[in-house]
């Protein structure tokens, strides 16, 4: 007797080459068949007169043939008139068909035609319809229930999708099917069963409003039981982690105090807050695991030198992780700032030092001297070896992959506590689905005194008008940055780019210092570039994207960004973040190329409107899909079978519910949830 479980190469008929293409698709048993659903209906469950036919409405009809014709021309037409018993008239219009098709329309024989219905010449048409001559004995159209329409994948048809789903929910029928949901919601939700076989095949009278939608109780039902299991995914990891054994610290405020006396500004009441937040779970016998963000410039990286502080004093090392070297070097100059009067030595490590500075940083690192490690991904290389590290801090934490964190966390003895910081606020649906193992502290608010920046979007076509804008502001004795982008994800195209706008603000700007950065110089020559634009001595910056996040110079107040239509709402936030950290009055220019798509100018208007990172998070969320949000490292997470985060966010928060109940179930239910909605090769991405 078949089972749900069974692979779909069970099917008769289905080959090994076709059994490959569906797997692309995620399905390889027959139960992936039955939650493989429709993406919409036909409706094919009754007769329309053609008295009542609307153009463009896809309609079922039944007619007799009156004639046919082929039209000789170029490109070959077999036309089929057809009329009813009222003389109302339907064209059939076929551009590719073969002499069998051209044999069977014969004068007199009843037909059913099922499609769109459009306006032609001599009246209304169906172009390529479905048909079946029922006066023939062909099967007829008409079908008890809404016809499901599947998603395919190439050298599937429609057809055959169809066959193999009712195949395998005829198997579904006589199959025991795990529903531990259906207990914890006490039948308040269909079945799971009764809710596929609907959604397969609804009848007419079913609310086709709230299907289309995704509001109808039997997709609620299974959004719902999928959006919980991956937060039980998220939840047993976490489990599982808090019972690892880790270093609780002992808190200590010595250097924390003086440290707060040496500071030349207050901290806010979220920095505090979330300082406090960090130090409860540093002080626990459970490893943390907290994901902190804040907007651009709300002061995260005091809060993390606040949490170090708690490892040192402690006598543990603390390991600060940043994606790129621009960003660990300025890490390395704000923590040597905060660092250097409580005597505490930092160690640096990164790709481009020379064999003998990684050796002299490497010592320092193993012997435990250095209490305080910043470096880029050559932390986490074998050779690099730590005396005892408790705490990680890992800066824009979804540029890294899951088992790059999992590597440098495996260098501590025991479990080392984590602090995960992203500068791009995450809406707070993907919190609750995406992070729902972490704990989260926000810093919701700005240090006072910080600038707002105003933002502009100019045509490319007004390039020139910006020199004189520049030379004023040069005069001011004020910086500028200019950014580059292009479509490709070419290094090399970006850098001619670049070239060509400095060759055009070189000669235009020739009583300027105008330096150029991008990803294809050396790592030495950018060091040598920031440094240099950060003490003053560059007055226009031509630059790609390598200065997304972590330069820091308030002195800039002009961000001009060349074809900003080209990039997402988050990059451009985080872009406009670099000026406006100082006193003066800042104002990023968001250039574009005309003529710009209804997505790019919802995307420049809402920055122009706000400040708001959170709210630009949120929009970007809407606009783009948390795929595109969460980078391709996390996309094992966001991609989900039937649930939408953006448009199920509202079921979020009863998800949550149901899945602290998941929680309490057996072994062998939480398993089926989780092999019923989580891929395999996905589930690697809950490890860390």
């Amino acid at each position: 007797m078949p089972s749900i479980s069974d692979p779909i190469i069970s099917i008769k008929g289905l080959g090994k080459k076709t059994s490959d293409r569906l797997n692309q698709l995620g399905i390889h048993t027959l139960e992936h068949l039955v939650f493989h659903l429709p993406n919409r209906y036909q409706d094919k469950t009754s007769i329309t007169p053609l008295s009542n036919a609307s153009i463009n409405a896809e309609i079922l009809v039944e007619l007799n043939i009156d004639r046919i014709e082929v039209v000789p021309s170029r490109n070959r037409q077999l036309l089929c008139y057809l009329s009813d018993n009222q003389n109302q008239r339907l064209l059939l219009r076929f551009f590719h068909f073969t002499q069998y098709q051209k044999q069977a329309f014969v004068r007199g024989e009843t037909i059913q035609s099922f499609g769109e219905v459009k306006m032609g010449h001599q009246g209304l048409e169906m172009h390529h319809p479905e048909y079946r001559i029922v006066s023939q004995n062909q099967t007829p159209l008409l079908e008890p229930t809404l016809t499901p329409i599947y998603p395919l994948c190439s050298g599937v048809s429609q057809n055959k999708m169809k066959q193999w789903v009712n195949q395998s929910l005829e198997v579904l029928k006589m199959s025991m099917l795990d529903d531990y949901f259906e207990t914890i919601t006490h039948q308040s939700m269909p079945s799971l069963k009764d809710s596929l076989f609907l959604l397969h095949h609804p009848d007419k009278n079913e609310n086709l409003i709230q299907i289309e939608a995704f509001k109808h109780i039997s997709q609620q039902r299974l959004i719902i039981e999928e959006l919980a299991t991956h937060q039980l995914s998220l939840l047993k990891t976490k489990k599982a982690r808090k019972g690892k054994k880790t270093n609780a610290f002992i808190l200590n405020n010595t250097l924390s105090d003086k440290l707060l006396d040496s500071l030349d500004f207050n901290l806010t009441n979220a920095q505090s807050r979330c300082i406090k937040e960090i130090n409860y779970d540093l002080a626990s016998s459970e490893p943390m695991l907290r994901l902190l963000q804040g907007d651009v410039g709300s002061g995260k990286t005091i809060v993390a030198v606040f949490a170090l502080i708690q490892a040192v004093e402690n006598n543990f090392q603390a390991a600060i992780m940043a994606p790129t070297e621009i960003l660990a070097r300025q890490h390395l100059q704000n923590f040597t700032q905060y660092l250097e009067s409580l005597n505490i030595q930092i160690a640096y490590l990164s790709g481009s030092q020379n064999t003998q500075e990684r050796r002299e940083q490497m010592s320092l690192i193993e012997s435990g001297e250095a209490k305080v490690v910043i470096g880029t991904h050559a932390l986490f290389q074998d050779s690099v070896s730590f005396k005892d590290l408790s705490l990680v801090i890992i800066d824009e934490q979804h540029k890294f992959g899951v088992h790059q964190r999992l590597s440098l966390t495996k260098k501590a003895i025991n479990t080392p506590h984590q602090l995960v910081m992203t500068a791009t606020p995450i809406p707070r649906s993907l919190t609750m689905s995406t992070y729902a193992d972490l704990d989260t502290s926000v810093i919701d608010e700005l240090p006072p005194g910080r600038q707002l920046v105003e933002t502009v979007a100019l045509s490319n076509s007004r390039r020139d008008e910006l020199i004189e804008k520049i030379k004023k502001i040069s005069d001011d004795g004020r910086q500028i940055y200019w950014v580059c982008t292009l479509i490709e994800e070419s290094e090399a195209l970006r850098a001619e780019s670049a070239e060509k706008t400095f060759d055009y603000l070189s000669s235009n700007l020739q009583e300027l210092k105008v330096v150029m950065i991008h990803g294809k110089l050396t790592k030495s020559d950018k060091e040598v570039i920031m440094k240099d634009f950060e003490q003053g001595k560059i007055n226009l910056l031509v630059a790609t994207t390598v200065i997304e996040v972590g330069v820091n110079v308030p002195n800039a107040s002009l961000m001009i960004v060349e074809n900003s239509e080209r990039l997402g709402l988050a990059q451009l936030h985080q872009l406009r973040g670099r000026v406006g950290r100082g006193s003066e009055k800042s104002i990023c220019i968001l250039m574009y190329q005309s003529p710009l798509s209804e997505s790019a100018k919802q995307r420049l208007e809402i920055l122009r409107q706000s400040n708001d990172g959170f709210m630009i998070a949120q929009k970007d969320l809407e606009l783009r899909g948390p795929g595109e949000i969460l980078g391709t490292q996390q996309t094992g997470i966001a991609s989900m079978k039937i649930a939408n985060i953006v448009r199920d966010a509202y079921l979020l928060k009863e998800a949550g519910y149901y899945s602290a109940k998941m929680l309490e179930a057996s072994e062998q239910n939480q398993s089926a949830l989780i092999n019923r909605w989580i891929d395999e090769e996905k589930t690697h991405y809950f490890d860390a």
